[in-house]
């Protein structure tokens, strides 16, 4: 079958050691389905993968992606959840948490294989491109808001960064449970995108807010902390989710407990909040902003977009 895969890895140049090619099919497994993928997307951990973090070179080649939406054998349509060995389900009891592309090969392929409990219905009212939009980005924004964070309607949030898919899905999920949110980016056309897609007001990365905020979303690390805790409010909570400019930013510890400020890291979510976050979709008309959709072939190009940070929104991959 067709994959896009790590061969090598490369720091400085992720996209040199990807190829596109031939892979063996998956193998059957107790517990485990066979998906035809009908639509993947990109996520930041891919462009990790291929930089070497979180993958062994005993283990290449490895199949990248973690989101998928496709056909299981008796044609039932479903969203992938890509986190395997959280609750046992398929392998083995004390097997730790991990990604797909991590242990076992990822969704960037015409097919894929998860565990079956791992498979979540895809509501009619989205199409395959849409859903495979969720699983990682929409899955990790909507914990952060809602599951982690706990925001309810009438809360503010501030989003650090325009234009990525946490970012758009953060605003757009957030802005259909009214939630006020605010954002940051260097990019003018992005904060006008932004406010656009339902933001309450967007702001120059670093630039005071009007007021502080319940509750921040933070992606970015070390280039925006600082902004992210003197943006919250006292009592208030920022969420982790990434640290793609640098993991090691001044803790700024005095203004953190002085403030009670509450830091709580995220990664994706369960596999009931993917179900729910799939219903909230189809009920309120929320959708995923997809910024460019390539084929498997021209994979490369979909990452190398995501690596320039050009999109806004999602890059869907079509096998």
């Amino acid at each position: 079958m067709l994959a896009a895969y790590v061969t090598s890895f490369s720091p400085d140049s992720p996209l040199d050691g990807l190829e596109v090619g031939d892979r063996p099919e998956p193998e059957a497994a107790e517990h485990w389905t066979t998906v035809e993928v009908r639509a993947a997307s990109l996520n930041h951990h891919d462009l990790w993968s291929l930089r070497g973090v979180g993958l062994r070179e005993q283990q290449l080649p490895m199949i990248l992606g973690t989101d998928a939406a496709g056909v299981t054998p008796d044609g039932t349509e479903v969203l992938v959840h890509g986190v395997i060995g959280t609750d046992g389900h398929g392998v083995g009891p004390k097997e730790s948490r991990s990604l797909l592309s991590e242990r076992y090969p990822g969704t960037l392929a015409e097919r894929v294989s998860v565990p079956t409990a791992n498979l979540v219905p895809k509501p009619a009212e989205l199409s395959f491109e849409e859903a495979a939009c969720l699983p990682t980005a929409w899955l990790t924004a909507y914990n952060m808001l809602f599951t982690a964070g706990g925001l309810k309607p009438g809360a503010s949030v501030l989003v650090q960064g325009a234009g990525g898919g946490l970012a758009t899905a953060a605003i757009t999920l957030g802005a259909a449970a009214g939630l006020e949110v605010w954002v940051t980016s260097r990019s003018a056309e992005k904060r006008e995108r932004a406010v656009a897609l339902g933001a309450a007001g967007a702001v120059e990365t670093g630039a005071r807010l009007p007021a502080r905020v319940d509750a921040v979303l933070e992606s970015v690390g070390q280039a925006t902390w600082a902004h992210s805790i003197r943006s919250v409010r006292p009592g208030g909570s920022v969420l982790v989710c990434g640290a793609t400019s640098g993991d090691a930013p001044p803790a700024e510890l005095t203004r953190v407990f002085f403030q009670e400020i509450r830091v709580q890291g995220v990664t994706m979510g369960s596999r009931d909040d993917l179900g729910a976050l799939a219903r909230f979709c189809a009920r309120t008309g929320a959708r995923p902003v997809i910024d460019a959709e390539v084929s498997l072939a021209r994979a490369a190009d979909g990452l190398a977009r995501l690596a320039a940070g050009d999109q806004f929104g999602k890059v869907v991959v079509r096998p």
